[in-house]
């Protein structure tokens, strides 16, 4: 049963990280958007995602800088007082989320079911969102939207950046050839492949006429990584780790032909962008948090990781469970890249050089 037969007046989304969750949840929000335009959103959000937020049309958003420890909950509720929404809709189950929910008044409080609610996340809501059968963060998203009543939730972003974030990516990309940009580092280090595997598919790619780009943030682990890669090869690229604005990013890999990444923001961000995006995974299933239209393209070893870890198969083992092997990354196969390489540009004609 749906809660609302017409559109309500205010909704308050809850979704404070982290970039590819984000991403994800922007999807369900544009949908909501789509069939009752005329509802005034608010989203909860942590201070880097905002940036990304510029991106999204429509919205209200309310940073929630988890550095500033409890003054964070006090600002937050603060700027929301005397604000009541029809709906919140809590699409994070960290009990930080839940937490900031108290200061929130709202008629319903969304949250997961049991099947995918965690840290206590069921005691501060009214609403159970039912699981859907798929296992993908994204589908459980959606399910929010259809719990309100949106009949469409297929998965459509529209995320806009300004021309001067147009003008920087294409400064950086060269208009005659194929382009590919890869990032090689995730937040953690454990979900970064190797420097000499991304040295093999880069010297592929730039052997076969494409233009190479290295995109990341300014953390330090991202920067070091992407250095050491840049070292290792007998061929420039183009560094671009932590010399661009997350909008900047977003045009670039908008720009880009295609992308490689392991499981991080940036490969959600293409994933959003309609940019092929070939993601690395071993640590989770890339069928819960791979990039959504392009999971069949995605390199993993997680199956084999999480049975020699574990000694049970897929089937015998909770949707969620998490290869612990900090090295379980050092298993992708250069070759296997390279042939997926291969495949995703071939599908998507990507095989000859732009006219």
């Amino acid at each position: 049963m749906t809660l609302f037969k017409s559109a309500p007046k205010s909704l308050c989304v809850l979704r404070l990280s982290a970039i590819g969750d984000v991403c994800n949840t922007i999807a369900v929000i544009q949908s909501i958007q789509k069939q009752w335009p005329e509802t005034e959103i608010t989203w909860v959000t942590g201070k880097i995602e905002a940036q990304l937020l510029k991106s999204v049309s429509g919205i209200n958003v309310v940073i929630f800088d988890k550095s500033q420890g409890w003054k964070a909950y006090i600002h937050l509720w603060t700027q929301l007082k005397g604000h009541k929404f029809d709906a919140l809709l809590h699409m994070q189950y960290a009990i930080r989320a839940s937490v900031a929910t108290l200061g929130i008044q709202a008629k319903y409080k969304l949250g997961f079911d049991k099947l995918r609610s965690q840290d206590f996340q069921t005691l501060f809501t009214n609403v159970k969102v039912p699981s859907p059968d798929s296992m993908h963060v994204l589908d459980g998203l959606r399910a929010f939207a259809t719990k309100l009543g949106i009949q469409d939730t297929l998965p459509h972003w529209e995320l806009k950046y300004n021309e001067s974030d147009l003008d920087w990516a294409r400064s950086q990309l060269i208009a005659d050839k194929r382009n590919l940009v890869v990032v090689p580092a995730a937040s953690k280090d454990y979900k970064n492949w190797t420097v000499s595997g991304y040295t093999k598919i880069i010297e592929y790619a730039s052997s076969n006429g494409w233009n190479v780009l290295l995109a990341g943030s300014p953390a330090r682990n991202e920067i070091e990584l992407a250095d050491r890669l840049e070292k290792s090869l007998t061929m420039p690229v183009t560094n671009l780790v932590g010399k661009s604005s997350l909008l900047q990013l977003l045009a670039l890999l908008d720009k880009t032909d295609l992308v490689i990444a392991p499981d991080t923001g940036p490969t959600h961000m293409a994933n959003a962008m309609n940019t092929p995006v070939i993601g690395l995974y071993a640590h989770h299933n890339p069928e819960r948090t791979g990039p959504y239209q392009f999971r069949e393209y995605v390199v993993s070893v997680y199956a084999e990781a999480i049975q020699k870890e574990t000694n049970h198969s897929l089937q015998e083992l909770s949707w969620r469970s998490r290869v612990k092997n900090t090295e379980a990354m050092h298993h992708i196969n250069a070759n296997d890249v390279i042939d997926m390489f291969d495949k995703i540009t071939h599908d998507f004609n990507l095989t000859n050089m732009k006219d």
